[in-house]
């Protein structure tokens, strides 16, 4: 069983969904609760549809439940499984007194400073990493200059002490791959929005989950639909689940 499998069989909540929005970076999924919940997913959308709309019920997305559009996790539409991630962000209950207020950055950096770090994914604290690490080996779909293209991940994971996942790896399907790759003592921690803070991924060789939580849905809901990048969305906290304690 593939761990997107493994993560929705562990939902046990479902609900009606209020609102589901699409936008530029990121997706949210709203759910008809009280009070309203929110979850969060990047917004992965091809380049081109030859091939037909990437979803083929839009317009009509409020006729699913929340547990229904989490099933969208397994498309091989990216845009279909945002709204997936997206809603199974939505639905699970997050035990916020097993969390910390960290940023993964942090977590990286004490983990990292003077040792090889590999990071799929180019975040914003890429090059504070780069000068803390005695080697730091950035792996981007779409590289920048000093990124290595995703295809190197075979060669450099497996050289790592500690490795950061980008959420989206569950988004497009690569997250089993990747963590194939990673040696067996390195530390590895899961990132960014759309990464779920749950505890089953502790049993899939993460030592660390870095997601987020929505507090205030109006605040984070409204920037997502008007195309805002992560940091202009309000309402949320930073979390982190830890397998083992945080000094």
């Amino acid at each position: 069983m593939n761990t997107i499998d493994v993560l929705l069989k562990s939902l046990r909540a479902d609900a009606p969904v209020l609102q589901v929005l699409v936008g530029a970076f990121w997706t949210a999924v709203v759910l008809d609760t009280d009070p309203p919940r929110c979850g969060l997913a990047s917004t992965l959308r091809p380049a081109t549809h030859p091939g037909g709309p990437p979803v083929p019920h839009a317009g009509r997305l409020l006729e699913h439940s929340g547990r229904e559009l989490t099933g969208w996790l397994r498309s091989s539409s990216t845009l279909e499984a945002s709204i997936g991630m997206a809603a199974f962000n939505a639905l699970l209950e997050v035990d916020e007194a097993a969390c910390i207020e960290v940023n993964a950055e942090d977590v990286i950096l004490a983990r990292g400073t003077g040792r090889s770090v590999a990071i799929v994914g180019h975040f914003p604290f890429t090059e504070r990493v780069r000068r803390a690490a005695s080697e730091c080996w950035v792996v981007e779909l779409y590289p920048r200059p000093g990124d290595l293209p995703a295809e190197q991940a075979t060669e450099v994971l497996p050289q790592a002490d500690v490795v950061a996942l980008t959420g989206t790896s569950l988004i497009n399907h690569t997250f089993d791959d990747l963590i194939s790759l990673c040696r067996p003592d390195a530390f590895v921690i899961l990132l960014g929005g759309s990464a779920p803070l749950t505890p089953v991924l502790f049993d899939y060789r993460m030592d660390a989950v870095a997601g987020t939580r929505v507090v205030d849905v109006p605040a984070a809901s409204r920037p997502v639909g008007q195309g805002a990048p992560f940091p202009q969305i309000r309402g949320k906290r930073l979390l982190t689940m830890m397998r083992e304690e945080w000094s």
